[in-house]
C-alpha cells in the first residue's frame, strides 16, 4: 500500500502506512512532528492506534470477536476459564500436558500469605470492593520479587490468577462480617472462587453446577476485549517499567469506574429505580425514546459493536437457563426480561441497534447467583485478569515499546510576568 500524504500549510508529508492481519489501516504519525512541528489530536484516543497486537481482534460493525484468532461462539462453547487464560497470556492452545500443569500451579498457589489477611483488619466494612482488589493486589507486590525478565515473571503471573480470587472472595467475606473460607486444592478454578464466597465453615455446601457454568461462560466472555481504557491503562503504567503487580493493580483501577466496569452494576440500579416506581418499564422505555429527557436504558447498545454484541447473545441463552434451573423470583428480573422483550422487537432500538449488551445479562446472570451489586465489578475484573496480563507480557516483549508519552494541545495562557502579592 502507498504511503499517505497529508498537507499543511501547503507542504505536502508522507507518512507510512501499516496494514494488520485482518485488513486494518493505520497511518503511522511518528514521524509528523519531526517533520512538521505539528502533532495529531484525538481526544480520548478513539481513532489512534497506540501499539500493534496479536491478542484479539474485534469488528464493531459485523459483530466478531475473537481470541488469538477464534472465534469467541467456538471458545465459549466448551473452553475452560484456565484454558482460555493459558491461551491469552502464552499465545497458544495448551497440549493435555500443559494443561494439566497449569491448572496444578493454579490450584497451589491460591493461598495469600498470611500477613495480608490483617490488610483486611483495616479497610472499612463499607469500603468498595474494587478498592481492596486494587490496593491488594498493591501489597501483592511487596510479598513477591518484582522481575523485568519476561522468562522469570510466569511465577508472578501464575501468581496473580490463582490469588485475584481469593483476595475477592475474601473482600467479600469481610464485608459481610463472615469468616474467611480458605481455597480448597480439590476444586477447579470456577468452582473454588464460588466455595470461598458462599461457603461458611459450619455448613456443607455444594458449588451448583449451573452456577459453576455461568460463572466460567461471563469470566471467558470478558477475558479481554482490545485496547479498551483498563487495558490500555495496563500497558501505559507497564510501559514506565512498573511491575506486574502495580499495572494490574492500574488496570484494576481503571474498571471501577461507572462508564468501564461498572456498568453492569448500573444496570441493576436502573432496574432498581424502575421497580421503586411501581415497576412501570414501559414509561422509561418511552423516557428512553424522548431525547429531551435525559434518561437512557443502562445495558443497551455498545460504544464497538453497531451490530448484536456477540457476548451478549452468548450470555442471553445462558441467562435464560440460569433463571429458569434456579427458579429465581426476582422483580427486578421480571422487569429486566420485559426490557429485553421491548429492546429485540420495538423499530426504535432495532433500527438504532441498541441491543442488550453483555453489561446487561451479566448483571442479570450475578443477581441470580446472588451476587452483592458492588461486587459485579469485581467479577468482570476477574474475568479480564489473564488479558491483561497478555498485554503487559506483549508489551514488556515489544522490541518497538518506548514509554507512553501523550502530547496535548495547550489551550492556557501566553507568557505573562508574574504580579507582586501587593498586586494581586
Amino acid at each position: 500500500m502507498e504511503n499517505a500524504k497529508l498537507t499543511l500549510d501547503g507542504i505536502e508529508y508522507e507518512l507510512p502506512v501499516e496494514v494488520g492481519s485482518e485488513g486494518e489501516v493505520g497511518v503511522d504519525v511518528r514521524s509528523l512532528r519531526k517533520q512538521s512541528g505539528a502533532i495529531t489530536y484525538d481526544p480520548g484516543y478513539g481513532n489512534s492506534g497506540s501499539c500493534e497486537s496479536a491478542i484479539t481482534f474485534i469488528d464493531g460493525e459485523k459483530g466478531i470477536l475473537r481470541y488469538r484468532g477464534y472465534p469467541i461462539e467456538q471458545i465459549a462453547a466448551g473452553s475452560r476459564f484456565s484454558e482460555v487464560s493459558y491461551l491469552l497470556v502464552y499465545g497458544r492452545l495448551p497440549n493435555q500436558q500443559e494443561y494439566d500443569e497449569f491448572r496444578q500451579h493454579l490450584t497451589s498457589h491460591t493461598l495469600i500469605h498470611e500477613d495480608m489477611k490483617k490488610f483486611f483488619e483495616g479497610y472499612s466494612m463499607t469500603g468498595h470492593p474494587m478498592a481492596i482488589l486494587a490496593s491488594m493486589v498493591t501489597g501483592m507486590g511487596t510479598y513477591y520479587k518484582d522481575t523485568q525478565n519476561l522468562e522469570d515473571a510466569d511465577l508472578n503471573i501464575v501468581r496473580l490468577l490463582a490469588k485475584v480470587p481469593s483476595i475477592a472472595a475474601l473482600s467479600y467475606k469481610k464485608s459481610i462480617g463472615q469468616p474467611y473460607v480458605y481455597p480448597r486444592n480439590d476444586l477447579a478454578y470456577t468452582k473454588n472462587f464460588l466455595h470461598m464466597m458462599f461457603a461458611v465453615p459450619t455448613e456443607p455446601y455444594e458449588v451448583p453446577e449451573v452456577l459453576d457454568n455461568a460463572l466460567n461462560l461471563l469470566l471467558v466472555l470478558h477475558a479481554d476485549h482490545e485496547q479498551n481504557c483498563s487495558t490500555s491503562t495496563v500497558r501505559m503504567v507497564g510501559s514506565s517499567g512498573a511491575s506486574l503487580f502495580s499495572s494490574i493493580a492500574a488496570g484494576i483501577s481503571a474498571l471501577s469506574g461507572p462508564l468501564h466496569g461498572g456498568a453492569n452494576q448500573k444496570v441493576i440500579e436502573m432496574l432498581e429505580m424502575i421497580r421503586q416506581d411501581s415497576g412501570n418499564y414501559k414509561k422509561y422505555v418511552e423516557m428512553a425514546k424522548a431525547k429531551d429527557s435525559g434518561f437512557r436504558l443502562m445495558g443497551f447498545g455498545h460504544r464497538v459493536y453497531k451490530n448484536y454484541d456477540p457476548r451478549a447473545k452468548l450470555l442471553k441463552g445462558e441467562a435464560d437457563k440460569v433463571l429458569d434451573q434456579l427458579g429465581v423470583d426476582d422483580p427486578l428480573l421480571d422487569i429486566a426480561r420485559n426490557l429485553e422483550v421491548i429492546a429485540l422487537e420495538d423499530p426504535y432500538f432495532v433500527e438504532r441497534k441498541l441491543y442488550p449488551n453483555v453489561d446487561f445479562y451479566s448483571g442479570i446472570i450475578y443477581r441470580a447467583m446472588v451476587i452483592p451489586t458492588n461486587m459485579f465489578t469485581v467479577m468482570f475484573a476477574l474475568g479480564r485478569l489473564p488479558g491483561w496480563i497478555a498485554h503487559w507480557k506483549e508489551m514488556k516483549g515489544d522490541p518497538k515499546g518506548r514509554i507512553q508519552r501523550p502530547r496535548q494541545i495547550y489551550t492556557g495562557e501566553t507568557e505573562r510576568d508574574l504580579p507582586p502579592i501587593s498586586e494581586r
